[in-house]
C-alpha cells in the first residue's frame, strides 16, 4: 500500500477534516490536549469539512481544520510544513480572529468561548527539547490561569524521535503517523487495535483517492518542492554574491592600505596637497597620518 504524506495540506485535511470520520479528529484533539474525564471531547462540528478544492482556487481555499465541541469551544489545527517565519504571530492572529468572530452585533461578551490553537510544525521554533509545548496566559504573581480563553499547543515534528516499538501513548502514535505514514507500506501492529488509527490509515491509502484528489496532492507536493528549490537557489546565490562582495571589499581595503603606506613614506619629503595628489587620499586623511 502507498500512504499519502499527512504533512501534505490536502492529505492532512482529507484525514482529519472528514465529517464522516470525526472520530479521527476527536481522538487527535483529546490526545494533544490531554483531555480526560469530563473534559473529553465526544463530538465535534467541523466548520469547513473536507471538500476537494480546484487547483485554480487553492490560494483562496482554507485547508486547516476548524471545529467546535458541544460546549462551543473552538479548535484550530494547522499543519505547517515550511518555516515561513513569524509562525507564533500568525497563530495569535488566527486565534484572535476566531475569538472575535463569535461576537454578535450586540457585543454580548458572555457568548465568547475558548479557542484552542494546535500547530503541527515540520520545523523547530522553540528552544525546549520536548516535541510538544503548551502555552497559556498565566498570572505571574499567583501562577493561576485567570485569562483562560486562549490556549496554544505546538508540535515540532523534528523533535519527535521515537521509533515504532517506543510508542507508548495515543499522542505518540498520532505524531508518528503524521511524521512517518508516507514511509510505511502496511498498517503497523501498534495501530491495529484502534479504530481511529485504522480509519486514518485507510483514508491515507492513495489507491482509494479519485483522480482530482491525486492531481491536487501531486500539485501541492510539487509546489512545495519548487519553493524549497527556489529557497536553496536563493541561498546559494546569496552566498556566492557575499563571497564576491567580500573579495571586492578585500581588494578595495588592500588598495586603500597600500595608498596609506605610500603616503606615510612621503610625509617627510612632500606637503599634504602633493601627497594627496599622488596617492588619491583626501587631505583630511593625510593630516590624520601626520598627527
Amino acid at each position: 500500500m502507498k500512504f499519502a504524506d499527512p504533512k501534505n495540506d490536502l492529505a492532512f485535511k482529507k484525514i482529519f477534516g472528514d465529517s464522516n470520520h470525526k472520530n479521527i479528529l476527536i481522538s487527535f484533539l483529546n490526545s494533544v490536549l490531554d483531555f480526560k474525564g469530563l473534559q473529553t471531547i465526544v463530538d465535534v462540528s467541523l466548520a469547513n469539512p473536507y471538500q476537494v478544492p480546484k487547483i485554480l482556487e487553492l490560494k483562496e481555499t482554507i485547508l486547516d481544520i476548524k471545529a467546535t465541541n458541544k460546549n462551543g469551544d473552538n479548535f484550530i489545527v494547522e499543519m505547517q510544513k515550511k518555516d515561513l517565519g513569524d509562525f507564533t504571530k500568525r497563530s495569535l492572529y488566527y486565534t484572535s480572529k476566531a475569538y472575535i468572530s463569535q461576537l454578535p452585533k450586540g457585543n454580548d461578551y458572555t457568548v465568547l468561548k475558548k479557542v484552542y490553537f494546535i500547530g503541527i510544525l515540520n520545523f523547530k521554533i522553540f528552544d525546549n527539547e520536548n516535541f510538544i509545548s503548551r502555552h497559556l496566559i498565566i498570572n505571574q504573581e499567583t501562577n493561576q490561569q485567570d485569562l483562560d480563553d486562549f490556549e496554544f499547543s505546538f508540535i515540532e515534528l523534528p523533535k519527535f524521535k521515537k521509533e515504532l516499538n517506543e510508542l507508548t501513548s495515543i499522542l505518540d502514535k498520532w505524531i508518528y503517523f503524521i511524521k512517518n505514514a508516507s514511509d510505511l507500506s502496511i498498517i503497523p501492529e501498534q495501530y491495529k487495535d484502534n479504530e481511529e488509527f485504522k480509519d486514518a490509515f485507510n483514508i491515507a491509502i492513495q489507491t482509494t483517492w479519485n483522480t482530482k484528489e491525486l492531481e491536487i496532492y501531486d500539485y501541492m507536493s510539487l509546489k512545495e518542492f519548487d519553493e524549497l528549490n527556489a529557497l536553496k537557489t536563493a541561498e546559494r546565490k546569496g552566498i556566492a554574491q557575499g563571497i564576491e562582495k567580500g573579495i571586492e571589499q578585500g581588494i578595495e581595503k588592500g588598495i586603500e592600505q597600500e595608498k596609506i603606506n605610500i603616503a606615510q613614506s612621503l610625509l617627510d619629503v612632500l606637503d599634504n596637497e602633493t601627497i594627496a595628489l599622488k596617492t588619491g587620499l583626501n587631505i583630511e586623511k593625510i593630516k590624520e597620518l601626520r598627527s
